[in-house]
């Protein structure tokens, strides 16, 4: 393994691919996750432990959501420089320690949910969102809910608009080779393609009322 990826500085997503013993694992929005199906609460709950002491070993701090149909082991973004290249080997761990366990590794259900506030130019609206949902800024233009359970928040300026009014969108960050077919089952269900010349980085969809959905996997595969 080289320097990269031997657990001290920071990786991209397509670095992080690139090692070996991760295809369980999926990159989006709020950094690399792995979702693990179980029989029972129980049996998800069965790799806290294993989860726990890799993260130790490998000082990553993750996230770990026991549901009684799964677990979901996250390595979230802590700062905008990017997965910490310790995340390699504590995913492979996870991986190994999962298999051991008979939890299955379902990459399709891996996905984080932003909400993209779009604003005018001469408006700085985060502090009213954060304030209002309890958030907290997130580099330049975020907030992030403090324990990382709500949906991350973009604060973007568009031009040309009043100022009594912003449009605002949903971001779906799903897995790289998950991105088409989830756009076609969105589009299947009534939804319309608006723009998919940024594919398949992302695909700009409308609901039938005209709410905006992007469907997006760059954060899969960024180098």
């Amino acid at each position: 393994m080289d320097e990269s990826t031997s657990g001290t500085g920071w990786i991209s997503a397509a670095e992080f691919h690139r090692a070996g013993g991760i295809s369980d694992w999926r990159v989006t929005a709020t950094g690399p996750q792995a979702v693990f199906t179980a029989s029972s609460l129980s049996h998800a709950a069965s790799l806290i432990g294993p989860t726990v002491a890799a993260a130790e070993r490998f000082d990553i701090l993750p996230d770990v959501d026991v549901r009684p149909e799964g677990v979901v082991v996250r390595v979230p973004y802590r700062s905008t420089d990017g997965i910490p290249a310790a995340a390699v080997e504590f995913a492979a761990t996870v991986s190994r320690a999962a298999t051991d366990l008979l939890l299955t590794a379902d990459p399709s259900l891996a996905q984080s949910i932003g909400i993209y506030v779009a604003q005018h130019s001469q408006a700085d609206v985060r502090p009213f969102f954060t304030a209002a949902l309890g958030y907290e800024a997130f580099g330049d233009t975020d907030a992030v809910d403090p324990l990382r359970c709500g949906p991350q928040l973009a604060f973007n300026p568009i031009t040309g608009d009043s100022v009594a009014r912003g449009r605002t969108h949903f971001d779906v960050f799903v897995a790289a080779d998950q991105a088409q077919a989830r756009v076609d089952s969105a589009l299947a269900a009534g939804g319309r393609l608006v723009d998919d010349s940024h594919a398949p980085d992302w695909w700009s969809l409308a609901s039938p009322d005209n709410h905006g959905v992007d469907i997006a996997s760059w954060t899969d595969t960024d180098e």
